[in-house]
């Protein structure tokens, strides 16, 4: 019974741990990230943007879909 909970607390740890040292400290810096690699990666193309999700904190670049198609997440900046 311990050594279960121990190893829940143990996972849960690991997992915030990982989330803080993979995201970006404001949503300044989650822009600057997004738009850096849309510039770096597709140039001028306005096929790609990107946009910023209040509601999970983060900033999506993505790809527009053609004739009305919904848009594809190329990658996501969390903050």
């Amino acid at each position: 019974m311990k050594v279960g909970f121990v190893s829940i607390i143990v996972l849960a740890a690991g997992v915030m741990l990982f989330l803080f040292f993979t995201s970006y400290r404001s949503a300044f810096e989650a822009d600057q990230a997004c738009h850096f690699i849309k510039w770096e990666s597709y140039k001028e193309s306005l096929e790609f943007g990107c946009d910023h999700d209040l509601e999970t904190n983060q900033w999506i670049l993505y790809q527009e879909g053609s004739n009305h198609q919904p848009a594809k997440v190329v990658k996501r900046f969390r903050y």
